[in-house]
This record gives structure tokens, sequence and C-alpha cells, in this order.
């Protein structure tokens, strides 16, 4: 489910931007929506700030009395909110100061279906995009726990446990073989197995060489002989797939 704050003084405006979303999601049913209402931009700006309340969304009116849709958005940037927010207002004027608060978009009223639909698929796609990826694992105090894929740094073989070293200083100990663990972790490309004790996120790789592997937290993971090579071509590989 996607929450968007629809932000304009305007009733009329704002029932009708509601009815577009409801359109919307007709015809893609999978995406659900949240809708509030807001008729200025400084409660839209005080339930973010005060009230923990965090839009995927902001539709937001430029021309609002009290402060601007751009104001708002600026204080919203500076304490370092990062929603995304389409501006939708009556004048082309401002296209440039709404670009200069990273703004999503760009709409000039009347906003159409057709517009305000492109705008919507292009955030949606980038919430898609942008989401974290999430694997879970079984603790061995028999706990689930729930761990972001890129928050691991690299997993470590204790015998028949495992001790997975994530972000943050942060570790979680695991009742199962590396081999187990490694088939969790394998279809992600970002994972490499090292020698028989180590499992790496090469995302986390700050260099390699023919003895060692140092890692952005500071670990050195010391290279079995005879395995630099690969482990040089899987780097490479999944380094320029990512860059391309």
């Amino acid at each position: 489910m996607y929450q968007i704050a629809i932000c304009d003084d305007e009733e009329l405006e704002r029932d009708k931007v509601e009815q577009m979303l409801k359109d919307y999601h007709a015809l893609y049913t999978d995406r659900e929506f949240l809708i509030r209402r807001f008729t200025n931009s400084e409660d839209v700006f005080l339930q973010i700030t005060t009230e923990k309340y965090q839009p995927d969304l902001i539709l937001m009116d430029i021309y609002m009395p009290g402060s601007s849709g751009i104001e708002t958005a600026k204080k919203l940037r500076d304490m370092g909110n990062t929603c995304r927010i389409v501006f939708m207002t009556s004048s082309q004027e401002h296209a440039l100061d709404a670009f200069g608060v990273d703004a999503f978009s760009y709409l000039v009223k009347p906003v159409s279906e057709k517009k305000l639909f492109l705008a919507l698929d292009k955030v949606i796609r980038d919430i898609e995009n942008n989401q974290p990826q999430y694997i879970f694992l079984q603790t061995a105090n028999d706990c689930v726990r729930r761990v972001g894929l890129n928050d691991i740094i690299y997993c470590e073989a204790q015998r028949k446990k495992q001790n997975v070293y994530l972000k943050e200083n942060e570790s979680v100990y695991l009742q199962m073989t590396m081999i187990k663990l490694f088939e969790l972790l394998c279809s992600y490309k970002r994972y490499v197995k090292v020698g028989a004790s180590y499992i790496v996120n090469m995302e986390h790789i700050e260099r390699l060489d023919a003895q060692m592997m140092l890692l952005d937290n500071g670990k050195e993971i010391y290279l079995p002989r005879g395995s630099y090579k690969e482990l040089r071509q899987r780097y490479f590989d999944y380094y320029m797939e990512i860059k391309n």
C-alpha cells in the first residue's frame, strides 16, 4: 500500500485529484493507496515532523495560504526528508524552484488524467526499484530475524554455527551449516563464497588483492591459495553489472 498526501487549499482540486487516484487504482488493482487530504502545506510538514507520518508521495500545490509548497519542500529537504513530491500548480513559473528542492515531477493545472497517471507510474517504479530486500533467518535462540540483504557484510563459519556480521557492528548467530546458509544467499549475485569459512557481500569489499580481501568495516579475510583469480573475476563481473 502506498501512502499519498494531497495538499491543496481548494476543495474541488482535492476532490479531482482523489478521484483520479481512485481511477488509477481501478486500472491497477494491485496498487492500493492510503490517501490523506491537507488544506495547507504547513499541516503536511507538521504531520511528518511531529506525528511521524511517512507518505510515499506528496501531491502538492505551490500557491497556498501560509507557507508555499516550495518553502515547505525546502524545509523537508533541509531536515533530510527524501519523500517524493509532485507539484501541481497553475503556472510554469516555479519549475526551476521545484527541481531545486528535488521535486519528482511538475504538473501544470488543469492536470489531465494522462499526465497524472504517467507521474504515478514513474513514482511507483522508483519506489519498487528502491525498496530494500530482506531475508528471514532463524537465529540460534530459535527466533526469526528479518535482515536487509545489503546490511549483511559477511558471514563466518564457527563449527556448525554461523555468525552473520551486519552494519552498525551488529551480528546474528545462526544454528545452521555454511552450506545451508549459502543456499539461502547464492541466488543473490552480491554474495560470494570465500574458502570454506566465509560468505562475503561484494557491496562491502573495499580492496582485493592476491593475499587478502579488506571489507569496509575493517575486516581482513585472507584468501585460500589459488582462489584470487576466480574471486577477482567474480568481483569485476558484479561491479560491471551494477554500474551498467
